[in-house]
């Protein structure tokens, strides 16, 4: 039977080019964008992030983004239920949400809805995340072993710190692993249906858009963005571990120079395209429609248009191998 898609997805890694091409196919769709980006939630996190700027936006209105405080934490379970809000708001719009970003776990959270989370007393795990702030990530995940085995085989290739940091807490404070309570607890809502669309983007290529954004970053004033935000909300704010800002609080403390801490930037982010493709191949809903992102623009928001226009794909391209 023909699907009927309540979103449209537009994923990729970093520097793949969603953004231009979200706002072509917007404008054609007569669609508002939901950013699905977990670093753009954040206030005054706008140039290592590379949120679209007002110009690029136009009048095309977006959500998702400057909604929460570096200061916060901020989950794919928040996320799944603010979106699902917008959703709802922009189809009675007559309008198509068009959800943007490379944030995988976010999009799962609407195609595979989060479950019923467990309760955790609030003293004791204070005192585990002051304790788990002082271990390095390899640290984290060695415990995770210990206590998730299955997490910690999930997170190998694809995690990060505050995601570690939350399968940890769950076992230590409840006894019971977090996968046990994914199988255990049922899920907080219904599916959303989305059709998803991938950018795939060569890892040559895609590396040399990475090194050229870090320096227009740079340029653009990232430096004093960072040092705007650890005076604001300081170095431990959940929001500034993430990559492009975490790398940069060396340098601030006088433990880096500045050439070695882009390096790190530029590294981490290239492993992070590789945890995304990674994810993008493995873990996408069926009927993904994978795309060569190096084609003409016009060409790719032609294709995407006419698949949404027919409701579903009549074939299924398959995921390329990273090589």
């Amino acid at each position: 039977m023909p699907v009927t898609y309540a979103a449209l997805a537009l994923v990729g890694p970093t520097a793949s080019g969603k953004t231009a091409l979200s706002i072509e196919i917007a404008r054609r769709l007569d669609g508002e964008i939901i950013s699905m980006d977990s670093r753009s939630v954040f206030r005054g996190m706008d140039i290592g992030t590379a949120k679209p700027t007002a110009e690029e936006r136009g009048d095309i209105p977006h959500w998702g983004i400057d909604i929460a405080d570096p200061a916060e934490r901020f989950n794919a379970a928040r996320w799944a239920e603010y979106a699902r809000a917008k959703i709802s708001e922009i189809r009675q719009r007559n309008r198509v949400p068009l959800l943007v970003g490379g944030t995988g776990f976010f999009l799962r959270a609407l195609t595979h809805p989060i479950f019923q989370a467990p309760e955790l007393p609030p003293e004791p795990r204070a005192r585990i995340t002051a304790l788990m702030e002082r271990m390095d990530d390899a640290t984290l995940h060695r415990w995770l072993e210990v206590h998730d085995p299955e997490s910690a085989e999930r997170f190998r290739h694809w995690g990060g710190r505050q995601r570690l940091m939350r399968a940890l807490e769950v076992p230590l404070l409840t006894g019971r692993p977090i996968s046990w309570w994914h199988r255990n607890s049922g899920p907080l809502e219904e599916p959303v249906p989305v059709l998803p669309f991938v950018l795939d983007v060569p890892r040559d290529l895609l590396h040399e858009r990475i090194d050229r954004r870090i320096g227009e970053m740079v340029d653009g004033g990232l430096l004093d963005e960072v040092r705007t935000l650890i005076d604001r909300y300081g170095e431990a704010a959940p929001g500034l571990n993430a990559h492009g800002y975490a790398e940069l609080m060396p340098h601030f403390r006088g433990e880096r120079t500045l050439p070695d801490a882009l390096a790190e930037v530029a590294k981490n982010t290239k492993s992070y395209t590789k945890r995304q493709r990674t994810w993008f191949r493995t873990q996408l809903p069926p009927g993904a429609v994978w795309l060569d992102a190096t084609r003409p623009r016009a060409e790719l928001a032609n294709e995407i248009e006419q698949h949404w226009r027919a409701g579903m794909a009549n074939d299924e391209p398959g995921a390329p191998n990273d090589d």
